[in-house]
């Protein structure tokens, strides 16, 4: 044999529809709801997943304020922010964070979840989420994914 009898195809800009995928959480882990959420971001779930190139599609979280924890992660979660200055780090418990910003829970978990470089930052620009059903995206026409006990 002369010469390789197969290519692996990356995908290209000028190939890549990225789609729109909504996901309602309502009633899903924060982690299980989160790595399906990251890895379609990624473009994971797809047969031309590039690794160095942003192959994935946009996604749209509805009823982020329904999503729920194990454990006793609701009071023993800690959220911490520093702002540089001394004595200048906060901290929310997830509860605490549930009633002030519940879509934050869901964005800080896939964020953790994605490349940590510029690449990571394009793919987290593609995430909308929202604490009700409601979203401003009806015209993008997205379809229903799954996550979390939905999958079965």
């Amino acid at each position: 044999m002369r010469h390789l009898s197969y290519k692996t195809k990356f995908a290209k800009k000028e190939t890549h529809k990225p789609e729109w995928h909504i996901v309602d959480v309502e009633g899903v882990t924060v982690g299980r709801a989160c790595s399906k959420i990251a890895s379609v971001l990624r473009g994971k779930h797809k047969a031309t997943y590039t690794p160095h190139m942003d192959a994935g599609d946009y996604v749209i979280v509805i009823n982020s304020d329904k999503i729920t924890f194990s454990g006793n992660k609701w009071e023993d979660k800690k959220y911490i922010t520093y702002t540089g200055y001394p004595g200048g780090q906060k901290s929310r418990s997830a509860k605490e964070m549930l009633e002030k910003a519940p879509e934050r829970i869901v964005e800080k978990a896939v964020k953790g979840m994605l490349p940590k470089n510029r690449l990571g930052r394009k793919m987290y620009k593609k995430l909308f989420v929202y604490t009700g059903t409601e979203h401003p995206h009806a015209a993008q026409k997205p379809s229903e994914l799954k996550v979390g006990k939905q999958q079965k």
